[in-house]
């Protein structure tokens, strides 16, 4: 598996990550856009931000979206679960920027769990009025410490 710099052709493969992830994780969070409507927004994300994907043998088994000090999007095919995929594009992150920021549902204690073990911290719960699911959130951040 290699990370790579995503491209418009990986389109399709983004958006069909991004909906086996939230049925299989978020199931508590109610989803609230078409797939047409996450085929329209994931083309915008691809235009202007940094998105990368691991690709194993030519196929995307997750991706992570990156603006300046945040991740916006960071989602694995859940049959890749559990095999470094979400590992090696926080890595990815972390190699490219000094300081992260990013938010996830408070009830989506996988992702909290696998977000504090490589290194973030939460620093804000929201009780979701400012979010689109209306469900509470969580913010993270990570810093490199310097050596």
């Amino acid at each position: 598996m290699i990370v790579r710099r995503a491209s418009a052709l990986d389109a399709d493969a983004i958006v069909a990550i991004f909906n086996a992830a939230w049925i299989a994780e978020l199931s508590m969070v109610p989803k609230i856009h078409t797939a047409d409507e996450d085929r329209v927004y994931f083309a915008g994300v691809l235009r202007e931000q940094d998105v990368f994907v691991v690709d194993d043998g030519g196929e995307p088994r997750g991706f992570i979206a990156l603006s300046p000090g945040w991740i916006n999007h960071l989602y694995v095919d859940p049959q890749f679960h559990n095999r470094g995929v979400g590992g090696t594009l926080i890595e990815q992150a972390k190699a490219l920027q000094k300081q992260l920021t990013l938010w996830t549902f408070q009830a989506n204690a996988k992702a909290r769990r696998f977000y504090e073990s490589h290194g973030f911290a939460p620093v804000e719960f929201t009780d979701g009025t400012a979010n689109e699911e209306r469900t509470p959130d969580v913010r993270y951040s990570w810093t490199r410490r310097v050596r």
